[in-house]
């Protein structure tokens, strides 16, 4: 979950930038959380105290409504009567990383990661971005080799994981769509060999950096087994309080040591 946390700060201060380097400085003075950390941690909340997926949306988001929310988010946010909007774009993705920790077996990742986008990105691609990247966490947190995420995730959801970082990076532009972001998101993991590279190789693609560093993040702390300790340190002396509490209870429950 640090991860996925982590991946967002590191990508904010790049986000709209068009930078495609990959030997950017990690932080900066604007290095800070965004929507995809909120809403993960109300993620992870809610299946701590088991409250609707909604609910915790909500109650986040109204208390940090600065955060980025995207148009269509910010007024399902704002107004509860206003049910899922079929969005397909990557913000069920982002924001599902800890239920593949909550989760025991791949059906019940799946199954939860649709519940989790459900309440606004209920289209089928908005849906099959939350369950790829929870699939793939889930995996490599149980230690299973990238080639073979690789190639459950590719026939599973028939996204091309084929390409490198370095092919997608000549051509690749701004994408907030599940199916533009979250194979090339995965991709920035399968290519990597450290936490840090994975979010490093995410933000070089100049798309949508903050979020899908968070996606790439997620999957690479399961599989090296932790956020390293320096980006932890920062990553924590830039969170409130109370998303510490969520972060350091959810891992005491599923055993997750960054």
């Amino acid at each position: 979950m640090l991860g996925a946390i982590a991946g967002d700060i590191i990508g904010s201060s790049w986000e709209g930038s068009g930078d495609k380097r990959y030997d950017f400085p990690l932080f900066s003075k604007e290095s800070r959380f965004t929507d995809d950390t909120v809403m993960t941690v109300a993620v992870a909340h809610a299946l701590l105290d088991e409250i609707d997926y909604a609910e915790a949306m909500r109650e986040y988001g109204l208390r940090y409504p600065f955060a980025g929310y995207g148009m269509k988010f910010g007024r399902w946010l704002a107004d509860a009567s206003l049910g899922p909007y079929g969005s397909y774009g990557n913000g069920g993705a982002m924001r599902v990383s800890p239920v593949a920790w909550a989760m025991r077996t791949v059906d019940a990742v799946l199954a939860e990661a649709a519940r989790s986008a459900a309440p606004t990105h209920n289209h089928p691609e908005g849906t099959k971005g939350a369950q790829a990247v929870a699939l793939a966490v889930f995996l490599a947190r149980n230690a299973v080799e990238k080639e073979a995420i690789r190639r459950e995730i590719a026939s599973r959801f028939h996204y091309d994981l084929s390409r490198t970082v370095d092919e997608i990076r000549l051509r690749y532009l701004p994408d907030v769509t599940a199916p533009g972001s979250v194979p090339e998101s995965i991709i920035s993991f399968l290519d990597a060999d450290s936490f840090e590279a994975a979010v490093r190789n995410a933000v070089s693609l100049g798309g949508d950096t903050d979020t899908m560093a968070c996606m790439a993040g997620a999957i690479a702390e399961a599989y090296f087994g932790g956020v390293p300790a320096p980006i932890a340190r920062e990553v924590e002396s830039r969170l409130p309080a109370e998303f510490q509490r969520v972060i350091d209870r959810f891992g005491e429950r599923y055993g997750i040591n960054s």
